[in-house]
């Protein structure tokens, strides 16, 4: 129990840092309620993601944190791999990359350049 809470507090850590929004917000900023975040992110928030998480994974391997919170701050540089990418690619594009869009919005069916509109 006390393990998923600690997973939960390192994603929320690592979602906040990259996209500025905890799991809960970025679920209420999409309009799901039971639904899987992951399952209804564009292509670039999940690569994003990954890039965070896979950091993070990375640095943790390199560091070998033991505390919660130097998995905390592992976290956090994590995350900021993915938040570079994410400011550097809106400040190229002129778009967000933190999107309302959803499965149930049609992030599915849609071609890039129709998520622009």
């Amino acid at each position: 129990m006390e393990q998923d809470l600690h997973f939960a507090t390192l994603t929320d850590i690592i979602y906040k840092t990259w996209a500025d929004k905890t799991a809960k917000e970025y679920k209420q900023f999409k309009g799901l309620k039971k639904e899987n975040l992951r399952d209804n992110m564009t292509n670039t928030e999940l690569v994003l993601n990954m890039l965070a998480e896979l950091s993070t994974k990375r640095i943790s391997e390199a560091t070998n944190p033991e505390a919660m919170d130097e998995h905390a701050e592992v976290a956090k540089q994590g995350g900021e791999i993915a938040r570079n990418a994410r400011l550097e690619l809106e400040a190229k594009t002129g778009e967000k990359v933190v999107s309302p869009l959803n499965a149930k919005k049609g992030i599915l069916n849609k071609k890039p350049d129709e998520l622009k509109k």
